[in-house]
């Protein structure tokens, strides 16, 4: 019994001797190959070196492939034929790390003084009866057949001799991916430094990394089942990874132990068509070609079929197909799109009446602009000499142009008479009939010398969180960092000053032993662009109208010890260099949350930045701060609007600035102009015929107020630059009666301004 024992092992130990020699240690054939030539990576001859020892894991019947992470498009994979399990080959598991000895590059190594071979040599041209280089039943495709536990490769019919054989390690099939991608025809590099293998296949290219499971494709990473690893020189890969990277379906020959896999060596073509809409005799159409070939052969000719035209005289629907042909003569599939040519558009149709024929001097004129489209659709318009009343006497021509989306055009002109009587005169006419938003002029050195009205001052205790300084950010970091409790305000407003895209986030962290719901009643998020007045005004404009709608509102519960980005609105677009993002939100937790406001590159994780990042110092310009009680309610009793008087926002003076503390360096600190501030204004009593208009006193302004639940802009067109100017901002009817606003100063606009109250003249 032991004399057998001994001599089994003895058996044994020959056996694997043998198998440790690679099959391409020696030459086996003086045919060469086109390309270029590599050393063979034979061990040394005192070496023993082994194979894993294992069955193959590649998937049975019962053992489907995953379901694809790679990015790139892929085939389906190929029938998997049943078989009973393979009997385990005699191997024995590698290092995974590469032999001292073996060269340090696993694809081009040093020319040795012996014979070389490229990666996957030719040996000889295989009998067509031997069964492992026959293609599947019926099948004709190009095929690239791979031995198990063997280094012998078949490619159609011919067999190649890899620079290693295909192997399991930990239960994964790995094979070389040289030659791999040395069969299948694409391009690839070895850097050195990152000690990366570079597949390059079309626009797609591929990073696999000594030692990771994580290989990139154009940057986006995919795991595979095992890590990359170099075995005697050799870069191995799982197979399955590879051949996902490279779109190739593969079918599992149990029987045979072979696997099969189909080469594409067709090109592909296809086609896009510009524009969307195409009309009959009117669009010209662009076609915009894409081709290539998998193995990066010549594209030599293309093919369109009868019904491709740059102009289609009558509308339908028309099946365009291409094709193309490489240099070898392959053509591609045909590609195919049906495309709708429409009817030929029609040009709008500009129209307008007048509510009469003829008007005194100072008379409104009212005009009902009754343009159409025939398909419908939206159209601009530009009126010319169009105003609210004319004042010189005689006929007076208006005209109005409409455009379709297209380009077709069409005006209208009509021509009305002003007699020498006259009605009002042009202030009056302005203070009665200007609509809310618009501009008039008044006298703006008067304005300050205006009675000021009295007020009840209150607030709510709603914690302001102003993160405004730095309000150009040279560099990643935290912008502002606070815990709060209950009703919480943020004001965010900052310019990316870097010459990266970078995204802006707000990071709630529950400190707490328990759960923390964070509530979301308001917002308002605006840009990125490159104005900070418009990212101020529509910023604002959206927080009013979630107001009106609560479409904002929602919530989040945040586990002990956990971060996450809120607001998310705020990073869906990376900034630009020179880009602004402007944030107004009110929020609602019920235990204190820590909020870290962070600027970072746009493809980084916010949340692993987060504790490495710096907290950066204000710019000495700007305001941050943590205010409490930043909800004003200003409750106006007495009648207004008898007499012209004026209330006072943002002055420091009539309404001072919130006092607070910058809590990353623990100073006081006083929100200059009250960004952030919400006021809840209500007047008791305004007067009948009163007119109520905005009026800035310390620069440009640019913003909204909302005035009886209506969103009023300040102003409708352009902005409101000097004192003179008056947004108009609400008018009283013949009664009095209350009304009330809600006014937030838009980020990068300037304080103080006034609501001026002024009595209309008398109409007639």
């Amino acid at each position: 019994m032991n004399f057998k024992k001994l001599s089994l092992v003895a058996v044994l130990a020959v056996s694997q001797a043998a198998s440790a020699v690679p099959a391409f240690a020696e030459p086996v054939s003086t045919k060469g190959v086109s390309g270029s030539v590599y050393a063979a990576e034979a061990a040394p001859a005192s070496e023993t070196v082994s194979e894993p020892l294992t069955s193959d894991p590649l998937p049975m019947a019962t053992d489907p492939l995953p379901a694809a992470t790679d990015p790139l498009p892929s085939l389906p994979s190929g029938t998997v034929t049943p078989t009973p399990t393979p009997i385990p080959g005699v191997v024995t598991e590698p290092s995974a790390t590469a032999d001292p000895s073996a060269p340090a590059d696993p694809l081009a190594t040093p020319v040795p003084t012996e014979t070389v071979f490229p990666a996957a040599t030719p040996n000889v041209t295989v009998p067509a009866t031997d069964p492992a280089a026959q293609p599947l039943a019926g099948n004709n495709a190009n095929q690239l057949i791979l031995m198990m536990n063997s280094n012998k490769m078949y490619k159609n019919g011919t067999e190649y001799l890899a620079n290693q054989p295909m192997a399991v390690k930990n239960g994964v099939s790995y094979v070389s991916i040289r030659a791999m991608v040395e069969m299948v025809g694409v391009s690839y590099t070895y850097d050195y430094k990152t000690k990366e293998v570079i597949v390059t296949k079309g626009s797609s290219i591929m990073r696999f990394k000594t030692d990771s499971k994580i290989y990139t494709v154009n940057g986006s990473k995919v795991t595979m089942k095992g890590p990359a690893y170099q075995f005697k020189g050799t870069f191995m890969v799982p197979l399955t990874s590879i051949t996902g990277a490279l779109g190739i379906p593969y079918t599992v020959d149990n029987i045979q132990k072979r696997v099969i896999l189909t080469l594409n060596t067709r090109p592909s073509a296809s086609f896009t068509i510009q524009p969307g809409e195409i009309y009959a005799g009117q669009t010209i159409v662009n076609y915009v070609t894409k081709s290539s070939s998998p193995n990066g052969t010549a594209i030599v000719e293309e093919s369109w079929s009868s019904n491709k035209q740059d102009m289609y005289d009558q509308p339908g629907y028309y099946t365009i197909t291409y094709s193309v042909r490489d240099a070898s003569g392959q053509w591609s599939n045909p590609y195919s799109q049906t495309i709708q040519v429409l009817q030929p558009n029609q040009p709008p149709v500009a129209n307008f009446t007048t509510d009469k024929e003829e008007y005194k001097m100072g008379e409104p004129v009212t005009l009902t602009d009754l343009s159409y489209d025939p398909e419908n659709e939206e159209l601009t318009t530009v009126w010319n000499n169009r105003a609210l009343a004319y004042f010189n006497p005689g006929p007076l021509s208006i005209s109005l142009t409409v455009t379709d989306k297209h380009g077709l055009t069409s005006t209208f002109e009509k021509t009305i008479n002003i007699t020498n009587e006259q009605m009002y005169t042009q202030d009056e006419v302005a203070k009665l009939f200007t609509v809310p938003g618009d501009v008039i002029t008044m006298d703006g050195g008067m304005i300050p010398g205006l009675t000021n009205v009295n007020y009840n001052l209150s607030s709510e205790p709603y914690t302001l969180i102003r993160s405004n300084s730095p309000e150009t950010v040279n560099t990643e970091g935290v912008l502002y960092r606070e815990t709060a409790v209950g009703a919480t305000r943020f004001l965010v407003h900052h310019m990316n000053n870097m010459t990266t895209r970078q995204k802006l986030y707000v990071i709630a962290t529950n400190n707490n032993l328990y759960p923390t719901t964070i509530t979301t009643q308001f917002a308002g998020i605006a840009g990125p662009v490159v104005s900070p007045e418009y990212t101020g005004k529509i910023s604002v404009q959206k927080y009013y109208t979630s107001m009106l709608t609560n479409e904002k509102y929602g919530s989040i519960t945040l586990q002990p010890g956990e971060s996450v980005p809120i607001l998310t609105d705020l990073s869906k677009i990376a900034m630009k260099p020179k880009e602004v993002l402007s944030l107004s939100a009110d929020l609602f937790s019920d235990y204190a949350v820590q909020y870290n406001v962070v600027m970072v590159e746009q493809t980084k994780d916010p949340l692993a930045e987060l504790p490495y990042l710096p907290v950066l110092d204000r710019d000495g310009v700007h305001n941050r701060g943590t205010y409490p009680d930043s909800t004003r309610i200003i409750t106006v009793s007495d009648r207004v609007g008898a007499t012209q008087t004026k209330l006072v926002l943002g002055d420091n003076n009539n309404d001072k600035n919130l006092i607070g503390i910058d809590p990353m360096n623990g100073t006081e600190a006083s929100n200059s102009g009250n960004f952030g501030v919400l006021y809840k204004i209500r007047f008791e009593h305004v007067a009948a015929n009163t007119l109520i208009t905005f009026n800035p006193r310390g620069g440009n302004y640019l913003g909204s107020i909302m005035v009886n639940n209506n969103i009023i802009n300040l102003p409708n067109k352009g902005s409101l630059s000097n004192s003179d100017m008056n947004a108009v901002v609400y008018r009283s009817g013949d009664y009095d009666g209350p009304v009330e606003m809600v006014f937030t100063v838009a980020s990068g606009s300037n304080l103080p301004v006034n609501l001026v109250f002024t009595p209309l003249p008398a109409k007639k």
